[in-house]
């Protein structure tokens, strides 16, 4: 627990979350994601993505990653960002691989606590588009978004989800998805 809210006070810019306002509101999805420390060249890391299976192929899981690339990009100049993800775990990495334009770049063996394989795959961010071509990206797809950066600058894009960062997330619904999320 105390990992992820090192997370949230370190790189609160590098938290969204999405939000169903259909109804009772509630959080159908979340990005969580960080600066590497100390390192020679200034790069991201996505820690943990999940999306539930009522609100999957609606192009959340898309546009929180490109939200957390957008803000690597504006508030720590990145460089590049990485990720890891299950060998078997075929769904993520067509997402990682074919619609976010990551690349495998090695092999992690026994990653994970269950002896697993993981991709280490990394997206070049230096020709990332300008602030304004990244939130226009935001909200081309299905459904509409309001989008919260931590300074409280907000783009609206429609009504009826919605996706904030860390400064205005729901701390219990992100603590509840980290905890159900082994795949990330």
């Amino acid at each position: 627990m105390k990992y992820y809210f090192y997370h949230i006070l370190s790189w609160p810019q590098l938290l969204y979350v999405a939000e169903d306002t259909s109804g009772k509101s509630k959080i159908v999805g979340y990005v969580l994601a960080k600066m590497e420390e100390d390192a020679e060249t200034s790069h991201g890391h996505i820690t943990s993505l999940a999306v539930l299976r009522s609100h999957r192929k609606l192009g959340l899981a898309t546009r929180l990653m490109r939200a957390a690339e957008h803000d690597m990009v504006e508030c720590f100049d990145s460089e590049y960002v990485s990720l890891h993800v299950r060998k078997s775990n075929r769904a993520a990495f067509h997402l990682y691989s074919e619609t976010l334009g990551f690349k495998v770049h090695d092999i992690e063996k026994k990653y994970y606590a269950d002896d697993e394989d993981a991709y280490d795959m990394r997206k070049d961010l230096k020709a990332h588009p300008s602030k304004k071509k990244a939130v226009d990206a935001l909200s081309s797809g299905v459904g509409s978004l309001t989008i919260e950066s931590a300074d409280s600058a907000t783009a609206t894009v429609g009504s009826d989800d919605h996706m904030s960062s860390a400064a205005n997330a729901s701390e219990t619904g992100a603590d509840q998805y980290a905890e159900s999320n082994d795949d990330a």
